[in-house]
């Protein structure tokens, strides 16, 4: 069997605290199953970290974590700046929010090629390759340019935009053609997959083929859906158990038998948190008969506190939560309860079995876990009602649950009340509905489906030698598939440009 090399932006290596929860366990399962490589950024800085070639390494239940430190200078222009104020607004299609500068975009290469710098000497004979999101989307081509042949896989844990809207940050084709070095590109939903067969088509040149395919040479590329997933068993034990924990039977009693709306996310302008809030505003606007009826605790964990529009989210959001406190609270009902700080999973897991709604409305989102994991977490005799924003990845999966549009305060207020409003037997069918989509999936499972997909892709492939440049391309034969059968053919002949070339 061969080991597993997973390349992430951050490395959380263990230290025998408190256990990690969701993909990070996932990821782990599997390398400590068939041996594994950790690499990435350890998560500190240091003015010398740009000489240092060899990584940190901690071995831990057959798992090597290696990681590397950032210089404070990469830390602004690639972390703060390119991939979280110019690449997420992007991939969320929030041209707004994004700031592009060239000396952030050739920081960002310049850390995808130093990471390949650092990791390609680790790597053996054998090894599959698996690089995960946005801040390296470099990387693949990085690798190639220096004579790796193995399987390369690349997963996208944020939506994919349009050709359109991708084509509105400079060097679009050149980020394309990076992701088309790797073997297998893995997505969270079918449109994200489309986007991106659309936009190698038209902004990187490939020519699509009868089947769906995509032709650019005579090098070969699979496009596959395969949405992320939790452990819904494993949070739903949690969940039972830390309802009866002390934290949340406080915030029970603080209630005093009113019904508790959730919210739990990163304080994010993905989010559609202002526009939650203008929701909630809007249904003690027009339904007063909810005053002191309804709580609604929103926790939103502070984040990227460097980013500028980070910093102006928190100062809205608190602005306008004292202005809905103050207008609507009484001596001893307070409407809205803020939180800038995060909680650990296990007392999150209660709060969620205690809420009558959880109010999940992302601008735009990936897949989002929150939304699984308040399914997860239900009484199945009396469970909560999710409120759901349609453009959420999870919406496609969890469909029972009341979709709305994120940026529509009247249509979140609607459902909010139908939801409030809604008997115990529609609950109960609208819960096991969604809790049928999820209850067989785990996120150990959406895992192996990745790396068995790009296993297969390595066994049938074979390298094609060229003679303008060396032989690191695997043509492999049949379609990779996702574990909801959705799959994508790309054809390609000519070898993704080097980022080292690209300037």
């Amino acid at each position: 069997m061969s080991r597993l090399v997973v390349i992430s932006n951050r490395v959380s290596v263990p230290t025998g605290g408190a256990k990690a929860g969701g993909l990070a366990v996932a990821l782990k399962d599997l390398m400590e199953r068939q041996g594994g490589l950790w690499f990435g950024w350890s998560g500190d800085t240091k003015a010398e970290a740009a000489g240092v070639t060899l990584p940190y390494l901690v071995h831990h239940e057959n798992v090597d974590y290696a990681t590397i430190d950032l210089t404070p200078e990469e830390l602004d222009l690639y972390y703060n700046r390119f991939s979280n104020a110019t690449l997420w607004p992007l991939l969320h299609s929030l041209p707004e929010q994004m700031h592009f500068d060239r000396r952030s975009l050739q920081a960002y290469r310049g850390v995808n090629e130093r990471f390949a710098d650092v990791l390609v000497p680790m790597l053996r004979p054998g090894d599959t390759i698996w690089i995960h999101d946005y801040h390296l989307l470099a990387l693949a081509s990085a690798m190639r340019a220096r004579n790796v042949t193995a399987p390369i896989g690349f997963f996208l844990h944020t939506p994919f935009p349009s050709p359109d809207m991708l084509g509105s940050i400079p060097e679009a084709a050149l980020f394309i053609r990076d992701l088309l070095a790797a073997d297998l590109l893995g997505f969270q939903t079918s449109n994200d997959a489309e986007n991106f067969a659309t936009s190698a088509q038209r902004i990187a040149g490939a020519a699509r083929m009868a089947g769906g395919g995509l032709q650019l040479g005579n090098r070969q590329i699979r496009v596959g859906v395969f949405p992320v997933e939790i452990e819904p068993a494993e949070f739903a034990q949690m969940a039972e158990q830390a309802f009866a924990s002390p934290e949340t039977q406080r915030l029970h009693r603080s209630l005093d038998g009113q019904s508790l709306i959730l919210g739990v996310d990163r304080m994010d302008p993905t989010k559609g948190l202002r526009h939650r809030l203008a929701g909630f505003r809007r249904l003690l606007e027009t339904r007063p008969q909810w005053h002191r009826q309804a709580t609604f605790l929103q926790i939103a964990a502070e984040s990227r506190q460097d980013v500028g529009a980070y910093q102006d989210l928190r100062e809205d959001l608190e602005r306008e939560a004292g202005a809905i406190n103050s207008t609507y609270s009484d001596p001893d009902w307070t409407p809205l309860r803020l939180m800038a700080r995060g909680g650990t999973r296990e007392a999150i897991s209660g709060y969620m079995r205690e809420a009558r709604i959880c109010l999940v409305t992302p601008l735009r989102d990936g897949m989002n876990l929150v939304a699984k994991e308040y399914i997860a977490a239900q009484d199945p005799e009396n469970p909560g009602v999710l409120v759901l924003s349609k453009f959420a990845g999870a919406a496609r999966q969890l469909g029972a649950a009341i979709l709305v549009n994120p940026v529509d305060p009247d249509e979140i207020a609607d459902a909010l009340d139908i939801a409030l409003r809604m008997s115990r037997p529609e609950r109960q069918d609208r819960w096991n509905a969604c809790w049928e989509a999820i209850k067989d999936t785990s996120a150990l499972a959406w895992g192996r489906s990745f790396v068995s997909a790009l296993a297969r892709v390595g066994q049938e492939g074979q390298i094609v030698p060229r003679p303008d440049r060396e032989a690191s391309a695997y043509t492999p034969r049949r379609q990779a598939q996702g574990p909801d059968g959705r799959t994508t053919d790309i054809r390609l002949v000519s070898p993704a440009p080097s980022s080292r070339n690209a300037g």
